[in-house]
């Protein structure tokens, strides 16, 4: 799992911190971005992967966020979140 793209879906979720978004929406993109942040700073690539996993999880739960741009910043996180946990999946099998 490759720390750049660690590191720009974590910055695009926090991207969406200051923007006017839906509130169940700002629960599920904050919840996900803590977990993001956590992995910058995992050293075990499997705890790493589950980690991903669980933000892939969390941003299922977004539908819209209520503004274009977190929108924008939305989808290209899952995008790579599914990409980081797709990795993982291909690896261990275990999702």
């Amino acid at each position: 799992m490759a720390a750049d793209r660690l590191r720009r879906l974590h910055d695009h979720l926090a991207a969406t911190a200051e923007l006017p978004l839906d509130r169940e929406a700002t629960r599920w993109i904050a919840e996900a971005e803590a977990v993001a942040e956590d992995c910058l700073d995992v050293d075990d690539p499997e705890v790493r992967r589950r980690r991903v996993g669980h933000v892939r999880d969390l941003l299922a739960n977004v539908d819209s966020t209520g503004h274009p741009e977190a929108d924008d910043h939305v989808e290209a996180a899952r995008a790579l979140a599914a990409e980081l946990a797709g990795d993982a999946e291909g690896t261990d099998g275990s999702g």
